[in-house]
């Protein structure tokens, strides 16, 4: 993995950190990382920390989307935490869906909402 994202398993949820020098390079090895890291660590739950990014585009949008479709397909419930108002809006704008994932606020309350779950 690359300095640009980080990995964690926490309570049987990866806990997925990007900042903000992410490349397109980082996203694609990030998505083949986490891929793997679902199977092998078992995990259930899966929180994308985007807090860093202060702006996205279409790549970035797609790529979010796609750990989203991934994650349920391995049966591992998405959140995506942190996001800034402009990314919010930025998304909209360019007509990203990223419906296979849920946002929350916060870690705490995306971990709050997958132990309501059992899913941590």
């Amino acid at each position: 993995m690359t300095d640009a994202a980080s990995i964690y398993h926490v309570e049987n949820v990866l806990l997925v950190a990007i900042r903000d020098n992410i490349t397109d390079t980082d996203i694609i090895t990030l998505q083949e990382e986490l891929s793997h890291r679902i199977v092998s660590d078992g995990a259930r739950g899966v929180v994308i920390d985007i807090s860093a990014l202060e702006i996205v585009d279409t790549f970035v949008g797609r790529i979010l989307a796609q750990l989203s479709s991934i994650a349920r397909l391995l049966a591992a419930e998405t959140y995506i935490v942190g996001m800034r108002p402009a990314v919010a809006m930025t998304l909209v704008e360019l007509g990203m869906d990223l419906s296979g994932s849920r946002t929350a606020l916060s870690l705490s309350h995306a971990l709050r909402s997958l132990r309501a779950s059992r899913l941590a």
